[in-house]
């Protein structure tokens, strides 16, 4: 099973970033973080990277009722969505594929409930 959800789009990379955000919240999910990878490794080790930013997205509700499930899960907290600049005006959208994440915890509710948001996040995608 892949662990990601993906789509490539063509357009400009701050603009994919803002529909990105826009789709997110269409079904329920705010960022909470913004890491600029790019950017941070330039300051850090002054390596040149392409654009790279993580979304860290999350849904309280759905984030409440996980951890109420399995405490420990805030390890996988928040979903993660990636804004990857893969040049010539090729932006790819990547965003964890939660039913992969819960394999291995073999929590029947839980599982259920990355199936709900699987569908969330395959719906965004999709949306773009």
């Amino acid at each position: 099973m892949r662990y990601f959800i993906s789509k490539t789009l063509t357009g400009e990379f701050d603009q994919v970033k803002e529909q990105v955000t826009a789709a997110l919240k269409e079904i329920g999910f705010g960022i909470i973080s913004l890491i600029e990878v790019d950017k941070t490794l330039k300051e850090k080790i002054g390596a040149d990277f392409k654009r790279y930013t993580i979304l860290g997205a999350c849904n309280p509700h759905f984030a409440h009722k996980a951890l109420q499930l399995e405490d420990k899960l805030g390890v996988l907290l928040p979903c993660n969505v990636l804004v990857i600049d893969q040049g010539d005006g090729t932006i790819e959208v990547a965003a964890m594929e939660p039913m992969a994440m819960m394999q291995s915890i073999k929590n029947e509710q839980l599982t259920v409930l990355a199936l709900e948001i699987t569908t969330k996040m395959e719906k965004m995608i999709l949306s773009l």
